[in-house]
């Protein structure tokens, strides 16, 4: 690989969601903002802000990534993201349907998780008042 691309790897809970290599640019959000890296840049680590990641590769052109809150660490070329989820769109409004059915779809389900788990933690700390209380 020439010194003038990057390896990409972007990684989910419990797999790599994506692993490229000869990359020539990136640009992430953050939550000061985007930023953009190329292969020279200085080492660095950044906390990504939910958003579109974009990656220019050789033989793809720009690829667009919707990546929720996450981290980057940028070591010589490599550079490696990790996110809590992520997804691939081939243009900016594929990827935007695809982000309302997934991750919509994903924050209703959390809600409802969360929404049990209250229910739970309240009953068991009503009845440790109980016992504590008899």
């Amino acid at each position: 690989m020439s010194p003038n691309l990057m390896t990409l790897e972007v990684l989910v809970p419990f797999q790599v969601f994506a692993a490229k290599s000869g990359v020539s640019r990136i640009v992430a959000e953050t939550h000061g903002g985007s930023f953009g890296l190329l292969p020279h840049r200085l080492d660095c680590v950044a906390s990504l802000a939910p958003g579109i990641l974009i990656y220019e590769a050789e033989g793809e052109g720009e690829v667009y990534l919707a990546v929720d809150e996450g981290v980057l660490v940028k070591t010589g070329t490599s550079v490696l993201v990790s996110v809590r989820r992520a997804t691939r769109g081939t243009d900016l409004r594929s990827l935007r349907d695809s982000v309302e059915r997934d991750f919509l779809t994903l924050d209703e389900q959390e809600r409802s998780v969360r929404s049990v788990m209250t229910r739970l933690e309240t009953g068991f700390l009503q009845r440790l008042a109980t016992l504590r209380d008899g």
